[in-house]
């Protein structure tokens, strides 16, 4: 009986990570879009006019975070010892 059950156990855990893979996959496309608009952001912010250069920096300072956030959900080693770290 004990077999039955570690067999049903390994099924669900197939059918999760099946599961998370398009999830994953959308995140790093999301977390590729907002490095691209960070990168454009900065374009806009190195030939701004003054009085705009407080918004694109906080645009700025939004992606940033968000794009750590993501990282961080995908595990990024990277992104974990900076937070340990710091």
């Amino acid at each position: 009986m004990a077999e039955i059950i570690d067999f049903a156990e390994i099924q669900a855990a197939r059918r999760k990570a099946r599961a998370r893979i398009p999830e994953r996959e959308n995140l790093e496309r999301a977390v590729q879009l907002m490095r691209e608009n960070l990168a454009a952001v900065a374009a806009e912010l190195a030939v701004a006019p003054r009085e705009e250069q407080a918004e694109l920096l906080t645009r700025v300072e939004r992606l940033a975070a968000m794009i750590r956030y993501g990282m961080r959900m995908l595990g990024d080693p990277v992104v974990a010892r900076s937070k340990a770290g710091g």
